[in-house]
């Protein structure tokens, strides 16, 4: 097996998961993935193995879909399709798609600031001290905005929960 298909084989799924964090769309997080595969193939002779590989393509990863989330086409393209297969009641699942899209829709509606460290936090699983690695950010300000995301975020679920009750 050649570095590149190992390369590949080692990071790829590791890495579209974390492109879909951002993006929130399998096919586009595959897409930004090999963008990464291929620009870093393209400039490795640029990695000075100051970080692994795969912190390195970890932070080229979530910089190209920050691109990504900046381009027209990210505006253009439909943010929701949440698809479910499941043997529970109907009412079971409008109920699940409902609190799902509200947080995801709660996730979305956080600054990037705030929603990266979460992301890092609760999906990756993540230190403070890891997290402030790699945003090269103090520790005691990614414990800030952690907390700040999750009190904005708990505001934004009472706000939902008021939207429903008012009605």
């Amino acid at each position: 097996m050649s570095t590149i298909d190992q390369i590949i084989d080692e990071h790829s799924s590791y890495l579209v998961r974390i492109a879909y964090l951002y993006v929130k769309n399998w096919s586009t997080a595959e897409d930004v993935v090999q963008e990464v595969f291929v620009t870093y193939f393209q400039k490795s002779d640029q990695f000075r193995n100051e970080a692994s590989l795969k912190t390195y393509l970890t932070k080229m990863t979530a910089n190209r879909a920050k691109d990504y989330l900046r381009s027209w086409k990210h505006k253009k393209d439909v943010l929701f399709d949440t698809i479910f297969v499941s043997d529970k009641g109907a009412d079971e699942v409008v109920l699940e798609q409902e609190r799902l899209a509200s947080l995801e829709k709660n996730l979305f509606q956080l600054p990037l600031k705030y929603r990266e460290p979460l992301i890092l936090f609760y999906y990756d699983e993540q230190s403070i001290a890891e997290i402030a690695n790699y945003l090269q950010l103090n520790e005691n300000t990614v414990k800030t905005r952690l907390r700040r995301a999750k009190q904005q975020l708990k505001e934004f679920f009472e706000e939902d929960d008021g939207e429903v009750v008012s009605n």
